[in-house]
């Protein structure tokens, strides 16, 4: 056999005194000679800009003598992932090492090949600095150091005895570095003041090798060199059979098994109606339910599957708030471009005659605030398997986000009143979360063209992560309409992608509930955008050749969802068929497993021979186990064939009892506008360059250069715009390359108006999305809209309250604009509940928020319209009326001027204006356009010239105004007021005549000119060097 430990510095990445290592642990199961080392190091490194050297181990283990690459280095931390955690990296270089011997004839292929990789960073720092490099839900760490000429370390890391060895060494040569002091951390690293450490010279074995521990059995489990146990294609003999379930107990009883789970495996999640619901169905079957059927139940009447707060009775609405007002809206509408919604995985318009465009966005909030990586990458790679999963299958041809964060923390913040386990520094989710949907968007091929960030140090305890994909899908299907799908009696269940792991079970529970000291670490997975590539192109194949009759991915709830889902019918599985990637799981941790990467089919069983031949062709992995019956029952058996669980799919899916929810007036009050700035208050060029650096309203162009747009070559209408490189609120893509129709893709987010009024916050959602849209040149006729609700305290009836109102201005707006839903998302636990720096409890609630998503056509992408004002001499008009609305402003709160007065939205108005500025893109004279959000008019005008290069000669008495009631503040209402419907264009001087003929009966004006000169000249009111305060 064969040991080899690969270690490459980049030589360019050196930051201070920091060096960068990357590091491959390769086993190859057969001796090789030892010149092949050098050629198998040389696959790694780039001679030129890295240094590279390798050790080697022999069959007894021992290591050459310890040092660092970089001898100036005084210490060493190297973090890995934690067992279970999907090592992307580590696979690659399986793959690379494994297809570079076979090529060379030096292994053929059943030779056993297993790779991991890490991170190392060497450092003059000091110790300290541990805390901020690893995340100890997902990782673990080694640090090596220099002392008296030798090399130490000491293991860092959140649980004992986790620690991957590979499965060929024997974990008794190795049970000596166990100890039982060994160093505790936090979420955010080093727990203080311990004392005790796992510490060995360097020299004497390998480094970074501990074994694992089963914590319930208390053994030693060998586990393999990427996290994971030897690959398996069953269960193991001492997990063969389900645990029975006793609940004839008291209610107390009842509620501790819903909230502490079965043995303390998690929470179900289940009110105590829903548990006395359970018991009662299995007394008439005559026995206690399994583990496994209390698990599966758990899963499906969850409020992440379930939408329970959404759609059940409220007030005197009987059919619920999604009822009575998203999906009536809807069907009001009546829309002819709907194709599917509210029905798939995504929603689906129409496109042209021959496709269909499809959305979806989602919302990965709970995972992101434990594990910000994994959080938003498997919350990019979900949402794209449900474009995978819409109809028959669509392809993935665009990602957006939205981000929600804090600037800072106001304290220190515990999930556990001992105050070990501190939540994670908002700069450091930040950074993971951008580096998440970085990585899953750009390893898919999958272009990230729009998104945009919102600060509010209330998202401390919990970030929002919406991510959003765009999809691409034929009309018809060897002749049948492509959104129709289901599985047939006797289609076989096969399941194909990646294998089912621990990670990601009780995800969609997990997520049901506010986040706490109970979280459990086993909902954080991390996803493998290669394996969804490959999955995605084996998929789009299977598809066009006709070999399946339904697919839906697995997200929450795992098997137990996606089977169950399409099963409504009836089916059986046989779970000793499913592929592992962790030996010794339960039964149900396999049903309810959120492992990535997965899709389930309906296959009829003459079409496997071809379907298998394309998978393998793909490297995609498929296993069959089970059929789809219509027997009305879910049956699952466990290896031996014995039944574990056996449910009608009736109560499975219906059988959740109803709330009947109640609600209560906001009763807190207005929040009070400070007494704002008198003598003292700074000149409006200085509040102006202030405004353009607050967070919501300055450049994020560190974020969009991180997202390549470009793959796909469909990108018309760019994240980022003009010469002076500035933020767009909404972009233009070509999905099919030989047709000029483009789809306009845009967001409106609406959460600071909802202090005051949560129905006009919804209201502005809603119109600036279309604003958005429209300014770009988006058909008003042509649009669909989609709805993320992310709320807290769900059970509060005030927070209720506010829900109502927020849901009450979707059905108005939506119908008023006739812009129809297709598809939404709602989160309604975003609450922290944990403990400050005095171990004093604590309740952390993100802000009721609401992202609307406008998703449309241009038919000509050649009259797609930018941001970035064109030419000197160009007129400078402003659309819409502006009111005296400071309310929750960017102003408001930069400035503590104004009243209570939130921008409300005259949708009849606003939709007449929207359709003359169509015409006016159809005729080709909008040269450049916005739409004043965040900040205002000024704020939008600015942005506008400083993407274009260009300055502005402006007279402020011109901008058309509603009532004010304070006049000595008029100026800072008409620069900084967030009224909405309006959009800020510029054209061509020859095209006025026309421009206005247009909007002849609309509220509109001239209110300046584009100038060469780089300043902005608001008359009588300021002059600033845009050069100052280009944002």
């Amino acid at each position: 056999m064969a040991n080899i430990r690969i270690e490459v510095l980049n030589k360019c990445e050196q930051i201070g005194r920091r060096w960068l290592v990357n590091v491959y642990s390769i086993y190859i199961r057969k001796g090789l000679p030892s010149k092949l080392y050098e050629e198998i190091c040389g696959l790694f490194y780039n001679k030129v800009i890295q240094d590279c050297r390798y050790y080697s181990y022999n069959e007894n283990l021992e290591e050459v003598p310890y040092d660092f690459i970089e001898p100036q280095a005084k210490w060493g931390l190297e973090i890995s992932f934690l067992p279970g955690m999907t090592d992307n990296v580590g696979n690659t270089v399986k793959q690379i090492v494994r297809e570079y011997l076979i090529n060379k004839d030096y292994i053929d292929e059943n030779v056993c090949i297993k790779a991991r990789s890490s991170k190392l960073i060497l450092s003059q720092a000091t110790e300290d600095d541990i805390k901020q490099e690893f995340n100890p839900i997902t990782e673990y760490c080694i640090l090596v150091y220099k002392e008296n000429g030798n090399c130490y370390w000491r293991h860092y890391g959140k649980l004992k005895g986790v620690i991957p060895v590979p499965r060929h060494w024997d974990p008794e040569n190795f049970k000596q570095l166990y100890n039982e002091n060994w160093i505790p951390v936090s979420s955010t690293g080093m727990t203080e003041g311990e004392t005790g450490m796992t510490e060995g010279r360097a020299g004497d074995t390998h480094s970074g090798v501990i074994p694992a521990r089963d914590q319930e059995k208390k053994e030693w489990i060998p586990v393999s060199s990427t996290g994971m146990t030897e690959e398996s294609t069953g269960m193991t003999s001492s997990s063969n059979g389900a645990k029975s379930v006793d609940l004839n107990v008291s209610d107390q009883e009842l509620e501790k098994i819903s909230r502490d789970g079965i043995d303390g495996n998690g929470t179900l999640g289940l009110s105590l109606a829903a548990m006395k619901d359970i018991k009662d169905y299995f007394n008439k079957l005559g026995r206690n339910p399994y583990d496994i059927e209390l698990e599966s139940l758990a899963q499906t009447w969850s409020e992440h599957c379930k939408h329970n707060i959404f759609c059940s009775p409220i007030d005197e609405i009987k059919d619920g708030l999604y009822a009575h007002y998203i999906k009536r809206a809807t069907r009001e509408i009546n829309s002819d471009i709907c194709v599917s919604v509210f029905s798939d995985n995504a929603g689906g318009i129409i496109f042209d005659d021959d496709y269909l465009i499809v959305d979806k966005v989602e919302t990965h909030n709970s995972p992101s605030a434990l594990d910000p990586f994994g959080g938003a990458m498997t919350g990019v790679l979900g949402v794209n398997r449900d474009i995978v999963g819409f109809g028959k299958g669509a392809e993935p041809i665009m990602n957006t986000y939205y981000f929600c964060f804090a600037k800072e923390a106001k304290g220190k913040f515990y999930r556990d009143k001992e105050r070990t386990d501190e939540i994670l520094p908002p700069k450091y989710i930040m950074k993971k979360v951008i580096h998440g949907v970085n990585v899953a968007g750009n390893c898919s091929g999958i272009p990230t063209q729009l998104g945009s960030v919102y600060f509010d140090d209330r998202f401390c305890g919990k970030p929002l992560v919406f991510v959003g994909s765009v999809g691409i899908i034929p009309r018809n299907i060897n002749n049948a309409p492509s959104h129709i799908k289901g599985p047939k009696n006797g289609d076989k269940i096969v399941i194909i992608g990646g294998r089912v792991g621990r990670d990601g079970i009780h995800g969609a529970t997990f997520s049901s509930e506010a986040l706490s000291g109970n979280s459990p670490s086993t909902i954080v997975q991390i996803g493998d955008p290669i394996t969804q590539k490959k999955l995605s192109n084996a998929v789009i194949k299977a598809r066009d050749l006709g070999l399946y009759n339904a697919i839906t991915d697995n997200g929450a709830g795992g098997l137990s969802s996606s089977i169950g889902e399409m099963g409504k019918d009836g089916f059986e599985v046989d779970l000793s068929k499913v592929l592992l990637k962790n030996d010794g799981m339960a039964p149900w941790e396999i049903w309810i497993s959120e492992s990535q990467e997965r899709m389930t089919l309906a296959v009829p069983e003459e079409n496997l021979p071809m379907f298998k031949q394309i998978m393998k062709k793909h490297d995609v992995e498929v296993c069959v186990i089970g059929e789809f019956n219509e027997s009305g029952k879910a049956v699952v058996k466990c290896p031996k064939g014995t039944v574990i669980m056996d449910i009608g799919t009736e109560f499975l899916h219906d059988g959740n009892p109803k709330m009947h929810l109640q609600t209560k007036p906001w009763s807190k009050g207005l929040p009070a506008p400070r007494a704002g700035m008198t003598t003292s208050s700074p000149s409006l060029e200085i509040e102006l360059k202030e405004m353009l650096s607050r967070p919501n309203i300055c450049s994020k162009e560190f974020i969009v250069v991180q997202y390549d747009h470009e793959v796909q070559g469909s990108s018309v209408l760019k994240p980022l715009q003009g010469k002076g490189r500035m933020c767009s609120e909404a972009i233009v893509s070509r999905p099919v390359l030989s047709s000029n129709k483009g789809v306009v893709k845009s967001q409106g987010f609406g959460s600071s108006y909802g202090e005051i009024d949560t129905y006009h916050m919804a209201a502005c959602a809603i119109d600036t999305a279309i604003r958005n849209y429209v300014a770009a040149g988006g058909n008003i006729n042509h649009l669909a809209l989609l709805d993320n609700f992310c709320w807290c305290d769900a059970y509060n009836p005030e927070r209720l309250w506010q829900l109502k109102k927020a849901a009450e201005a979707c059905y108005d707006f939506a119908t008023a604009f006739k812009t129809p839903f297709i598809s939404g998302k709602d989160s309604m636990f975003n609450d922290f509940k944990g403990y400050d720096e005095n171990g004093e409890k604590v309740i952390i609630s993100a802000p009721p928020s609401l992202l609307i998503s406008a998703i449309g056509i241009i038919e000509n992408i050649e009259n797609a319209v930018s941001l970035d004002v064109k030419m000197p001499g160009d007129l400078i008009y402003v659309l819409g009326e502006t009111l005296d609305e400071l309310g929750r402003s960017e102003y408001q709160l930069y400035s503590g001027i104004g009243n209570n007065n939130v921008p409300k939205v005259d949708a009849k108005s606003a939709r007449k204006l929207y359709e003359r500025y169509n015409q006016a893109i159809k005729d080709g004279i909008i040269a450049s356009a916005i739409a004043p959000n965040l900040g205002g008019l000024v704020i939008a005008l600015a942005k506008s010239l400083i993407a274009g290069d260009l300055g502005a000669e402006i007279d402020l008495s011109l901008v058309p105004i509603g009532k004010i009631q304070n006049t000595d503040i008029i100026n800072k209402i008409i620069m900084f007021s967030e009224s909405q419907s309006r959009i800020l264009v510029t054209i061509a001087p020859q095209n006025q005549k026309r421009f206005e003929e247009l909007f002849e009966g609309a509220v509109y004006s001239c209110i300046g000119k584009v100038t060469e000169k780089k300043v902005l000249n608001i008359k009588d009111v300021l002059k600033v060097d845009l050069k100052d305060v280009a944002c």
